[in-house]
């Protein structure tokens, strides 16, 4: 049964210091997991919990353009990887030299170590052909289903259940692999499992193919490039940086 919450008043609208402190935590701990998945199921009441945060996501129109493919079958994940690894190979032919070396020593898919895989797709067609708030930006369904991603990630996170991105795959393959109608997209293929550790950094800073960017660096002011005026956002965001 869906969660009933009560209605929110102004003078308790902020979440308590605890509240935010857990949110928090889990924006700033959440990793994409390849390499650390155990083999231990998701309970039903876990996943169903999952699924509803992602359901609650904020979608234009109120499209809520998302479907769930639950994903434990054997034979169609050893498809998926089969998909992945040709990718791989083609994405590896990009880099050279030391890059090449360590593209090729990343682990960038847990498929079939994770005990869940879990493809998130986007019904183009959901709503009509008229969605409100569509009409200037179609992509806008793409975007409301990524949301629904991230509310997954995070409430995954606080469940201790480590979730991966597969983004290597050719998306007309994957559509083909899992017999998806033309209107609805692949948006997310996920692998879930509890793992043994999250991380403390994302892994790929911590094998040193790319670093975090100063936040500092990437604010912007009235218009492209204009730096904020001196004040308490511009000091604290540097401050951020050191």
């Amino acid at each position: 049964m869906e969660q009933e919450f009560n209605p929110v008043t102004a003078s308790d609208a902020c979440f308590s210091e605890s509240e935010r402190h857990g949110l928090y935590r889990a924006i700033y701990e959440r990793r994409d997991v390849r390499s650390q998945f155990l083999p231990d199921s998701i309970p039903a009441d876990v996943l169903a919990r999952l699924l509803q945060a992602a359901h609650h996501a904020p979608s234009v129109g109120f499209m809520q353009p998302w479907d769930f493919m639950v994903i434990e079958g054997d034979e169609v994940r050893a498809s998926i990887l089969a998909l992945f690894e040709q990718e791989n190979q083609k994405a590896a032919e990009c880099f050279e030299g030391e890059r090449n070396d360590l593209y090729r020593s990343l682990k960038l898919q847990g498929i079939v170590e994770s005990p869940l895989n879990l493809c998130i797709t986007c019904d183009r067609s959901r709503g009509g052909p008229h969605v409100l708030g569509r009409n200037s930006i179609v992509e806008t369904d793409l975007f409301s289903t990524c949301l629904a991603v991230q509310n997954l990630w995070l409430a995954a996170r606080a469940e201790g259940v480590g979730v991966g991105w597969v983004s290597i795959l050719d998306q007309a393959q994957l559509s083909d692999a899992l017999n998806l109608p033309d209107h609805v997209y692949p948006v997310a293929y996920l692998c879930l499992g509890y793992v043994s550790e999250f991380l403390d950094q994302p892994e790929l800073e911590a094998k040193g193919w790319r670093s975090r960017l100063p936040l500092s660096e990437l604010v912007h002011g009235d218009s492209w490039g204009q730096p904020l005026e001196n004040g308490p956002l511009d000091a604290l965001l540097r401050d951020q940086s050191r």
